[in-house]
């Protein structure tokens, strides 16, 4: 039968689901046949960058479509797909899809980049002819002004390949510096199974977030995000350390490829697939340098009787750096042996236990040396969801105070048990983390364990509702109520300190999201996502469709329409944030649902409200005034004050929007009458700055001068930067008006570089047009030209039909005043267009603007 439409792959729940949508995609595309999709995938591969021998063959693409599969290829599957309809919003739904179906919606949020390197290793020892090759291809490579890839630190888990990379970096780094240092865990072997490799456009997103990209304007397709990460490090020589790949594949986008740029890759695995790379593998020490290493790391412990005690320690470590690391932790703890009694001790475990690993054994010995707190504490330390954490989240799994949780810490790390981060947090070595990981099933009781877990993520909730309230407190009865709890919590006294916090827990709050979803924590998972809603909306999108996917799946487990309600409506917000505007609707529309079966007004009217600024978004004013009615009656009638007030707001924008200033200005003063009353500042702010733009428009500029200043004083106030950048704006407006473009062009520029360091591209495009009509004004055309030209760029981009509009007309006044009257018409023509499209008044401006438009008639006065 024929399909109308690609089939959804958002419905499919299991991966049979999903193939079967799959197979209906084929159908709907027409029914290619299998070398056709062959074909088309290798086309696009090759077009990549692939080399010949990752290419596909006919039987491969077919198996793709096969049922009853376990596991596919995530990257084949996607490129298929992309050969049966190559839509980028499409192609973004299946990857979600696989994600949340694979149980990897977490990946993109745990990945963590740093700016600098780890903490060197003190007293790092051996290497040097490895550390030799390196220092001698960066040399060539400099003088030869090439790009350097050093992809081959290879070698087995536990043989020092991290280090030997941190070290090499921070040696070159003093030897020549960089201008920049980017590094990465990559997870290609995770000591968790079930934890994916992190995806290499989560990984460029940080890297891009670290260059001075805002989170908005990160674009969402792989190829485009490495196209933008390059651009970025065009002309500055950049160290990139790629830190436990997985594959070829993996790596690929991530290489840097400006002259005089290093990258180091480790991974397990030879990367025989990345050309024109120096493979520099990495054995188990030299007995010399396994010696070296001993007897650097436990100078001031005696000999004992037998000479030979440090290669005898060395030999039964089998000479592997990690063994090595740890027996010398535990020979440190224990004054009073000789390195001969350690020797005497390892050979007996070594019989006793029949540990086959130098690693196995030395870790048993550094365990078993520990106090039962500390033993316990490493032990709880591997069931986080995390490798990384602070100890904070320690102390809540071991229920423990701050002070005694820091000393362990200090000492699992003097141990070699745990490794210090440069910015005060710990992390596992994956190794260690699983052999703790296995003592505590062995060990914990499972009530012992999901006791721990819960007071784990009971910190979290209590710290994320604190750090948000701060933050938004307007939201604050839309959060969980949290009772204060006798574990240590971070000092929070600040917003500064708020979101410092927000920002660097932020992927262990996805994962912990990820985590409670599907282990029977969903009253923590819907918490979280709704007390971070606001935060993530604000630039970490990908981590908020993340997040609400795995909430709208927690409130189902809990049978709570109205809770889905919710989860969904988040999710539909984040999707509309990404331009994905038919998910967004297509979950608002589920969500409105819902919440009229659950009778719940308040919910109904806020999707109501979501949907009405999709129809203003894309001009449809009337469909938009219609829902935020609704919406605000519905508020009203469930005594919702503050829904109410932003409905009104809302409405104001259509009010605007369609030139009925009067009703405008009405709306917006019943909202600032109910924020002042609930003593919400932030939405006060709000509204005083909407009223000020209106009253520019409405010519009452005394008025207008007045809101601003104060809408301005009161964000200053709560520190809400990005809102700031629109009362700049509209400042700018207002000095437009008065005829003063110098004082203009600040404002709007001042607002520009607001708008650009929180990634808001709309704001963007507001500005940029602002600085246009101030050099119009001004009398600078081929200024205003550049400014109206990218500020269209943006408005195209994001299908904002009013500031198209006005770019237009922009570039047609700056045309006309440089004498270009073909070029003046075919701009005014697009913008009166838009206009009559947008039914606003601007159009009968234009039309009376193009009937005079004769050679030699000047510049047009259209507003």
């Amino acid at each position: 039968m024929p399909y109308a439409t690609p089939p959804d792959p958002t419905r499919a729940g299991t991966l049979d689901e999903l193939l079967e949508r799959l197979r209906s995609l084929k159908a709907w595309a027409g029914n290619p046949s299998y070398e056709t999709i062959k074909d088309r995938v290798n086309t696009t591969w090759t077009e990549a960058g692939r080399p010949p021998g990752e290419l596909v063959s006919k039987s491969t693409v077919a198996y793709c479509f096969r049922p009853g599969r376990r596991r596919v290829d995530t990257d084949l599957l996607i490129t298929v797909v992309r050969a049966l309809h190559p839509d980028p919003g499409y192609l973004n739904q299946w990857r979600q899809t696989l994600r949340v179906i694979n149980g990897e919606t977490e990946a993109e949020s745990q990945v963590r980049v740093q700016d600098r390197l780890p903490r060197d290793l003190a007293g790092f020892t051996g290497r040097t002819h490895e550390l030799d090759r390196l220092r001698h291809t960066l040399d060539q490579a400099t003088r030869s002004g090439r790009t350097v890839l050093i992809s081959a630190i290879e070698g087995m888990a536990g043989v020092g390949k991290t280090q030997l990379a941190i070290h090499a970096g921070h040696q070159l780094h003093r030897e020549h510096p960089f201008d920049r240092i980017l590094f990465v865990n990559l997870r290609g072997f995770d000591a968790d199974p079930t934890r994916p490799p992190a995806d290499p456009a989560a990984v460029l997103d940080g890297f891009l977030r670290l260059l001075g990209m805002p989170g908005q304007q990160i674009p969402h397709d792989l190829d485009a995000r490495a196209t933008a990460y390059r651009r970025h490090l065009n002309g500055a020589r950049t160290l990139v350390v790629l830190d436990n790949a997985a594959t070829e594949k993996q790596v690929r986008p991530l290489l840097p490829t400006t002259p005089g740029c290093l990258t180091l890759v480790t991974s397990r695995r030879r990367l025989t697939g990345l050309h024109r790379a120096t493979h520099l593998p990495v054995d188990v020490f030299h007995p010399d340098e396994a010696r070296d290493f001993l007897t650097h790391a436990t100078a001031g412990t005696p000999t004992g009787t037998d000479p030979g005690a440090t290669a005898r320690i060395a030999h039964r470590c089998g000479h592997l750096p990690l063994a090595l690391s740890l027996i010398a932790g535990h020979i440190r703890a224990t004054p009073g042996w000789t390195l001969t009694d350690h020797a005497d001790r390892l050979d007996e475990r070594h019989h006793q236990r029949r540990l086959d690993t130098g690693v196995e054994l030395a870790l048993h010995l550094s365990y078993q040396h520990l106090p039962t707190d500390q033993r316990r504490l490493l032990r709880l330390l591997a069931l986080h969801p995390r490798q990384e954490f602070d100890a904070y989240a320690a102390a809540a799994l071991t229920a423990t105070d701050l002070t005694t949780t820091r000393d362990h810490l200090t000492h699992l790390c003097r141990d070699h048990l745990l490794q210090h981060t440069t910015d005060g947090r710990h992390t596992f070595h994956d190794l260690v983390r699983a052999y703790a990981a296995g003592r505590a099933h062995d060990e914990d009781r499972p009530t012992d364990r999901h006791a721990a877990l819960t007071r784990l993520f009971d910190h979290y909730l209590a710290t994320t509702v604190r750090a948000t309230n701060l933050l938004d407190p307007a939201d604050a009865r839309l959060r969980p109520t949290i009772t204060p709890s006798a574990l240590p919590t971070p000092d929070l006294p600040d917003l500064g300190s708020a979101r410092r916090w927000l920002d660097t827990e932020r992927p262990a709050l996805v994962s912990v999201t990820a985590h409670t979803a599907t282990h029977g924590w969903p009253t923590h998972t819907t918490g979280l996502a709704r007390s971070l809603f606001r935060y993530l909306n604000g630039g970490h999108l990908n981590d908020a469709v993340t997040v609400h996917t795995h909430a709208c799946r927690a409130a189902r487990d809990l049978g709570d329409p109205a809770g889905h309600a919710h989860a969904l409506t988040d999710l539909g917000i984040a999707y509309l944030r990404l331009a994905r505007i038919e998910e967004a609707v297509d979950r608002f529309r589920t969500a409105l649902d819902l919440f009229r079966q659950a009778a719940e007004p308040a919910g109904e009217a806020r999707v109501l409200n979501s949907l009405a600024f999709v129809e203003e978004g894309s001009g449809r004013y009337q469909a938009a005034e219609d829902h935020f009615r609704r919406a605000l009656d519905l508020y009203r009638h469930a005594g919702d004050r503050a829904g109410e007030a932003n409905v009104l707001s809302g409405l104001g924008i259509v009010m605007e929007r369609t030139a009925r200033l009067d009703e405008a200005i009405d709306c917006n003063r019943q909202a600032l009458t109910i924020y002042q009353a609930d003593g919400d500042t932030s939405g006060e702010a709000i509204v005083l700055n909407t009223l000020g733009e209106i009253e520019v428009r409405a010519g009452r500029l005394t008025d207008a001068d007045d809101h601003l200043r104060r809408s301005l004083a009161l964000h200053a106030q709560i520190g809400n930067h990005g809102r700031e950048a629109d009362v700049l704006d509209g400042l700018g407006q207002l000095h437009v008006r008065l005829g003063q473009p110098r004082e203009a062009t600040t404002y709007f520029q001042q607002a520009l570089t607001i708008y650009r360091d929180c990634g808001d591209r709309t704001g963007q495009a507001w500005a940029l047009n602002g600085l246009g009509e101030a050099d119009h004004t001004a009398g600078h055309p081929t200024s205003a030209l550049t400014h109206h030209t990218d500020a269209l760029t943006i408005a195209v981009e994001l299908g904002a039909c009013r500031q198209q509009a006005r770019a237009h007309t922009g570039i047609g006044h700056a045309h006309r005043a440089l004498d270009d009257l073909r070029q003046a018409r075919h701009h005014y023509e697009h913008a009166e267009r838009l206009y009559t499209k947008l039914e606003l008044p601007e159009a009968g401006h234009l039309r009376a603007t193009l009937d005079t438009l004769t050679p030699g008639t000047g510049r047009a006065d259209v507003t």
